[in-house]
């Protein structure tokens, strides 16, 4: 069946269908981590979030090209135009090339996006490495007449953009705001207009990252880089521009200038943006310095966490809210997140134990016929995957009814639940099944040594020892092994 996907554009803050400029082909760009320190939660939530589109583009048969950067060169938002690099001023302290910091904090973000399995993207260019491109943006800037040189420096004139345009379309924020804002702050300096923008930087003396450049030795500005690799590899007209929230203003509202500035009209048609992750109702971030890394969640060495958190967990903790939803972390809501994925894991492993019947009961046949669109409805109604998790939690119940004989389904319906099942959680959810750590090893002897024990138990029980019987069950309840007498016989499984 056909399905339609609505997904929320922040610029026209509404839902809208998804129609791709020259289908099946998808261009989706997301700004990627700037790469000075060790990936958090917070990295982990616009990843995930991307990660799920981009699986379920390629599930309705788009062909996508997703491009995700890393910022390299080290500019943040409070500092860009005041030329502050995270990444250098690391690299002095710790006296190791830039380059060395950036490549070790890039490889420990990829590391971290392995374990919790989201999808490399298409193409992940680096800021450093597209120099040029970023150099031929600001001259094209310049020669419409939206920028203007100042001491080696160039800035976009914010003003004069938004005569003729408008500066503030994506955020909803006007200039005369934004201006009387901006007169807080120290002195406008090399800048016309407080409001104006870095296109390019001149270095200082004591800089390290440095590029020549018709104006100066310096480097680009922090908005300049998505604009340029944007238009590079998804052309000057592409799809979906996705980021967190944060990123709204000022970085996703001065590429739009940028880029209306330099070719004349838009370059994106979808922009999307999720939610924060907060603590105590506070953005999680190294600005903050409230941020876990997530080698702290996956080890469960910090003050606020009373255990190590697998990969899967933290996944499924960030698929439990709808994207555009702030999920605020506990430890808490961590502990249910793992109960909850631990549940969805059993009952798809409870699958094997169903038997199979001639024919369904009419309530099961009803349920596994309308499951599959009903998942799809949910995924294509702005990706509401907590809905999702819902139905699936629904159907670990019919497993349960269905082992426990409760309930009846033919073959080729429990095919079918199987299938959608699996398909929502591994393909499109991109869960995996973590039970055990993955060490198959110890699986097997963990099987073996329950086999042993419940044979001994089967043993008492045909001696009619109950009390040994009892002693064992409860041993074993105790160990986190959850034993039930059915009657095709004993099942067991580890609760974690």
């Amino acid at each position: 069946m056909e399905q339609t996907l609505l997904i929320y554009n922040t610029l026209s803050r509404q839902k809208e269908a998804f129609k791709p400029l020259h289908a099946p082909n998808v261009g989706m760009y997301v700004c990627g981590p700037t790469v000075y320190g060790e990936p958090h939660l917070g990295h982990a939530r616009p990843a995930i979030t991307f990660d799920v589109l981009f699986r379920y583009l390629k599930h309705l048969g788009y062909k996508v090209r997703y491009v995700r950067n890393i910022t390299d060169v080290g500019h943040l938002e409070h500092d860009a135009d005041e030329g502050d690099d995270k990444i250098e001023k690391k690299a002095r302290l710790e006296q190791l090339e830039p380059m060395e910091i950036a490549q070790h904090y890039t490889n420990s973000y990829h590391k971290a996006m392995e374990a919790l399995n989201v999808l490399p993207p298409s193409i992940e260019p680096h800021a450093t490495g597209h120099i040029i491109e970023q150099e031929e943006l600001v001259k094209e800037i310049l020669a419409n007449g939206f920028a203007y040189e100042s001491n080696g420096s160039v800035y976009f004139d914010v003003e004069k953009y938004d005569k003729v345009h408008r500066y503030g379309i994506l955020s909803g924020r006007n200039l005369k705001d934004i201006i009387n804002n901006s007169r807080e702050l120290a002195g406008v300096g090399e800048k016309r207009n407080q409001a104006d923008f870095a296109l390019w930087k001149r270095a200082l003396p004591e800089h390290i990252m440095r590029w020549p450049s018709p104006w100066s030795d310096g480097f680009p500005g922090w908005h300049c880089e998505c604009t340029a690799m944007g238009r590079k590899y998804l052309g000057r007209h592409f799809d979906i521009h996705g980021g967190g929230m944060d990123l709204v203003f000022p970085h996703h509202e001065c590429e739009i200038a940028q880029a209306v500035a330099s070719q004349g009209d838009q370059m994106v048609r979808y922009w999307m943006h999720n939610n924060m992750i907060t603590i105590n109702g506070q953005k999680m971030g190294k600005s903050l310095g409230n941020f876990i890394t997530l080698a702290q969640f996956f080890s469960g060495e910090h003050e606020s966490l009373t255990q190590a958190y697998a990969p899967m967990t933290i996944r499924f903790f960030i698929l439990s809210a709808h994207y555009r939803s702030t999920v605020d972390f506990s430890d808490e809501a961590l502990q249910a997140a793992r109960k909850g994925y631990e549940r969805l894991m059993n009952g798809i492993s409870d699958l094997d134990r169903v038997t199979v019947s001639d024919a369904c009961d009419a309530a099961t046949g009803q349920f596994v016929r309308s499951l599959r669109q009903r998942c799809h409805d949910a995924m294509n109604d702005d990706l509401q995957t907590p809905l999702v998790i819902s139905y699936l939690f629904e159907a670990c119940h019919q497993v349960n009814s269905l082992v426990d004989h409760k309930a009846q389904i033919c073959a080729e319906c429990l095919n079918e639940l199987a299938a959608t099942m699996r398909l929502f959680t591994f393909d499109l959810l991109g869960l995996r099944n973590e039970q055990g750590g993955g060490n198959a090893e110890r699986e097997e002897a963990y099987g073996k040594v329950v086999d042993m024990v419940l044979e001994l138990r089967a043993k008492a029980k045909a001696d009619r020892d109950w009390a040994t019987s009892d002693r064992i069950r409860d041993a074993l309840a105790a160990a986190g092994f959850d034993v039930k007498d059915t009657k095709d016989g004993v099942t067991w499984k580890l609760n974690r």
